[in-house]
């Protein structure tokens, strides 16, 4: 079959220019290889406890001259959503609950999540006073119970209770009032074992033992005890023990004269 001289023409012509667009058309570039994603850091994640007041600064930025939100108090529980560097130290950016939420320099908290930082409270128990000491021990309990740490500073911990209890027992000698508990005619021991300043103690589950006959409260041994059951190979054991014979002494009633 022939075709017309000019449908040929046609023909070819449309051919020709299906291939010089062709060779017009952009050929996309070759597709960049995608970069590999950051590293989430370990401690995104986890739970941490407030213990070094003095840094708790709860902040709107990564930075310590950020505005503060509040100072977070000892033994607040916060969850670690973020990190950060600024002005020379690590920040966390936390969740604090039921509703705040900013950034806190990572030393103010502590947890099982970083090894160091079992060491590293233990030395700051050590290091405070007064009722701080002993609610930070009472957080270095509860973070590390089976540390080799622990013995000693249950052993302190005891000591300082010890001279708590007698403080506690001349506070309440000169505060509570005779007359009322004359009065009242409930038992002397009740009065003083509901003697308000026990409550921060108690609230930390610390427990004060009372002799009716010396009106002296005495701290009821616990840490000791812990000691003498769990880590009776160690140097504290002995002292523990030491400590529990003299408690048994402080709570027996005098010979009647």
């Amino acid at each position: 079959m022939k075709f017309p001289f000019s449908t040929i023409f046609v023909i070819l012509a449309f051919v020709f220019a299906s291939d010089a667009f062709a060779q017009r058309r952009p050929v996309p570039p070759p597709a960049k290889p995608k970069a590999p994603l950051a590293k989430k850091s370990a401690e995104i994640g986890q739970t941490a406890v407030v213990i070094d007041e003095t840094l708790a600064v709860l902040r709107v930025n990564p930075s310590l001259f950020s505005e503060s939100v509040h100072r977070m108090q000892r033994g607040r529980k916060v969850q670690i959503t973020g990190v950060a560097e600024a002005d020379g130290v690590k920040f966390y950016k936390v969740v604090v609950p039921p509703s705040n939420f900013g950034w806190v320099q990572a030393d103010a908290v502590f947890g099982k999540f970083r090894p160091a930082d079992e060491e590293r409270l233990a030395r700051l128990v050590q290091s405070l006073e007064g009722f701080d000491q002993i609610q930070a021990a009472t957080e270095f309990f509860s973070l590390y119970p089976a540390s080799k740490f622990r013995p000693a500073i249950l052993l302190l911990f005891g000591d300082l209770l010890e001279e708590v209890a007698a403080k506690l027992s001349k506070d309440a000698t000169n505060r509570l009032k005779r007359s009322e508990m004359a009065a009242s005619a409930a038992p002397l021991h009740s009065y003083y074992l509901n003697f308000v300043s026990l409550d921060r103690y108690r609230k930390l589950g610390v427990l004060f033992l009372f002799n009716s006959t010396t009106k002296l409260f005495h701290y009821d041994g616990a840490g000791w005890k812990e000691i003498g059951s769990k880590f009776a190979a160690s140097p504290e054991a002995v002292e523990a023990q030491k400590r529990l014979d003299a408690l048994k002494t402080k709570m027996e009633k005098p010979p009647a004269k």
